[in-house]
């Protein structure tokens, strides 16, 4: 039989250990946070938080000690997503098509073709295989490792032509390295596939080349988003390419393109005092 002063040991000795795994988990969120950025760190405590709710459902712990801890705060309106300007772009697909190597040179132009036509993200890009591309419906099917679902992009006839331009050197090169069993879309010089740290590589170096500022695959993602939205695409459909899980996600490009708002500005009465016609709004006439 167990006595009340056994209980009451007992009953501490298991609070002792909640407030050493707060302190142990504390202690390691300081340590491994330090350098990272606040939505990281924020996604990162709010995960743990829910563990902690999962393991006390599960009959695991008595108690959560973790719901107490608090991430930093995150302001959305910080976070914008930064897009590349048409000005770099078209210097980066200029340097692009300048490489002195012909492989190299269908192999850039072809991989800032689909980062920015399609938005897919670098993992995206190194796990496309060969034969994700269907030359005959002009579509990419893109592997669903982050959401959980895979989704079929068709591309425009100008991605066609570099996608199509790129593989008879991809052929070649896989010959010439005696690799012809590779399955990749990319591949480098060696005949593997195109990694993502090789992926960025050849972005620095197309910027080096131009002379602009280095573009990075999510920036041109962001700028794939942002532009078709400019177009007049539905933010669902923009979702949709953008194989974002949450159309939240999307809805974040609306604070740097949104063609409606943009549209109804046009119509401001400011523009009749100014003396500008529609077509005239991007000029200034001294009001009469």
């Amino acid at each position: 039989m167990t006595g009340a002063g056994d209980t009451g040991e007992a009953a501490m000795r298991t609070r002792g250990v909640r407030l050493a795994m707060s302190e142990l988990v504390t202690s390691s969120m300081r340590t491994r946070t330090a350098f990272h950025a606040r939505t990281s760190v924020a996604s990162v405590v709010s995960n743990l938080r829910c563990m902690g709710e999962f393991l006390v459902g599960e009959g695991l712990w008595r108690a959560n000690p973790l719901r107490w801890m608090r991430g930093p705060k995150v302001d959305p309106r910080r976070y914008l997503p930064r897009r590349v300007s048409r000005e770099q772009l078209q210097a980066l697909w200029g340097a692009a098509q300048r490489r002195p190597r012909e492989f190299t040179r269908y192999q850039s132009v072809c991989l800032l073709a689909i980062l920015y036509a399609v938005g897919l993200r670098r993992g995206e890009l190194e796990r496309l295989d060969l034969g994700d591309w269907d030359s005959a419906s002009g579509t990419l099917t893109v592997d669903g490792r982050k959401t959980g679902q895979e989704r079929r992009v068709p591309v425009g006839e100008g991605v066609w032509r570099c996608i199509e331009a790129y593989l008879p050197y991809r052929h070649n090169r896989l010959e010439l390295t005696a690799r012809l069993e590779e399955t990749a879309l990319l591949v480098n010089q060696r005949g593997k596939r195109l990694s993502g740290n090789a992926v960025h590589a050849v972005l620095a170096r197309l910027a080096k080349s131009a002379g602009v500022a280095p573009a990075s695959a999510h920036q041109l993602r962001h700028s794939c988003a942002s532009d078709l939205l400019e177009a007049g695409v539905a933010i669902p459909e923009v979702q949709r390419i953008l194989g974002h899980a949450v159309i939240a996600t999307t809805m974040r490009y609306i604070a740097i393109a949104d063609p409606a708002r943009a549209q109804a500005m046009g119509q401001h009465p400011i523009n009749r005092f100014l003396g500008l016609a529609p077509e005239e709004k991007g000029q200034c006439h001294d009001a009469a």
